[in-house]
């Protein structure tokens, strides 16, 4: 459709899963890509997926501050200052007390980390007035909890936070600042959360997808690609005006 033509676009996580589905789809729409994530052969898959994009691929690590300051900086000397950032990195698991405890790598990843990521973005937004776009992805387990998930799920609700306090700042400026609460999306860290349920419930992989799906009243895991569309939305003229939400798309498991 060419609707994000000479827009550039930055996404962490870009090497699988939704980060990947989101470069695709902006890809197909014409916008120029900072590919962002940890593993630099990942990032050069998804690359090699975008066809004739303008791509700029950054190894990062979001839970440091001069390591996405840096791939910040390299994709706008390559293609011009940010229409839009999708922060989509971030770790997931359960952790529990004791010397083990992940909590706080957990908080690093997805809160901390999203944080630093926008504001090393924030300096590098093209002029306005047109609308420009922060969009992070949080989880439906922003809206309950889990036990065993006290890391993720503090975390992913922190960026709702997050997301309403910043997008009350940079109204001012027309930046548009939202989050996406996915539920199941069938990706390698759902599966990884699938296993888990199996190895604790001592039931087959099979039957603990069965049993998460029942909690889904569609019954069935989003698409990446699904997500993609949303976030794809959220860029667009259509969601003008739509700032510091949360869009639930899970299945209606969670109907806030």
């Amino acid at each position: 459709m060419g609707r994000f033509a000479g827009s550039h676009v930055l996404i962490t996580g870009a090497g699988s899963g939704i980060g990947r589905a989101t470069a695709q789809r902006l890809a197909a729409e014409g916008a120029a890509l900072t590919l962002v994530g940890r593993r630099a052969s990942a990032l050069a898959e998804t690359a090699a997926l975008l066809g004739a994009a303008p791509v700029c691929v950054a190894a990062a690590d979001i839970t440091s501050e001069a390591s996405i300051r840096a791939a910040v900086a390299a994709g706008v000397a390559a293609h011009g200052p940010l229409f839009a950032v999708v922060a989509n990195a971030g770790q997931g698991g359960p952790n529990t007390p004791g010397p083990d405890d992940r909590f706080f790598s957990l908080v690093e990843a997805n809160l901390t980390g999203t944080y630093r990521t926008l504001r090393a973005a924030e300096p590098h937004l093209r002029p306005g007035p047109s609308p420009r776009h922060l969009v992070v992805v949080a989880s439906i387990l922003a809206r309950f909890g889990v036990p065993g998930y006290t890391g993720y799920c503090a975390a992913k609700a922190g960026l709702l936070g997050l997301v309403r306090a910043l997008a009350l700042e940079l109204a001012p400026a027309r930046v548009q600042v939202n989050a996406l609460c996915p539920g199941w999306v069938d990706t390698a860290m759902a599966w990884e959360g699938i296993d888990g349920m199996a190895a604790g419930m001592g039931i087959a992989r099979e039957d603990a997808h069965r049993r998460a799906m029942e909690a889904v009243p569609l019954g069935q895991m989003a698409r990446p690609e699904t997500i993609a569309g949303t976030i794809a939305w959220l860029l667009s003229p259509d969601a003008q005006g739509t700032t510091g939400q949360g869009i639930d798309v899970n299945g209606g498991a969670w109907m806030g």
